[in-house]
């Protein structure tokens, strides 16, 4: 078992930046279109978190033209460019599913951590 935990070692990111469950985030994204590559952001609320070390992965929420989006993004995948906090949300869930019945502004409403 040591030989996997050791390549999973190696295939990890070093720079992860911290988040948890209730922050608001931007993920910018690698999005190959073509021959060119570009960098796209996804801004929104990470509602869940799930697995660890390579298996470990993040879902963000955000209302795009009054329709909800979820993008779920492996924690370690070389298509993250970077990860960064807006805002930090205090929560006592661990999954934030219940902000999917929410419409308009009460969709987002996280309060603030302070």
């Amino acid at each position: 078992m040591d030989i996997i935990r050791k390549i999973e070692q190696e295939q990890l990111k070093p720079d992860v930046t911290p988040f948890r469950v209730g922050d608001t985030v931007k993920v910018h994204c690698r999005v190959v279109e073509g021959g060119k590559e570009r960098i796209q952001i996804f801004e929104g609320l990470v509602i869940a978190k799930r697995g660890s070390g390579v298996n470990a992965s993040f879902t963000v929420r955000k209302i795009s033209y009054g329709e909800g989006v979820e993008r779920v993004f492996p924690v370690h995948t070389p298509r993250i460019a970077k990860i960064e906090v807006v805002g930090k949300g205090k929560v006592r869930r661990a999954k934030l599913h219940y902000l999917r019945g929410r419409v308009g502004k009460r969709a987002l409403l996280v309060k603030s951590a302070g």
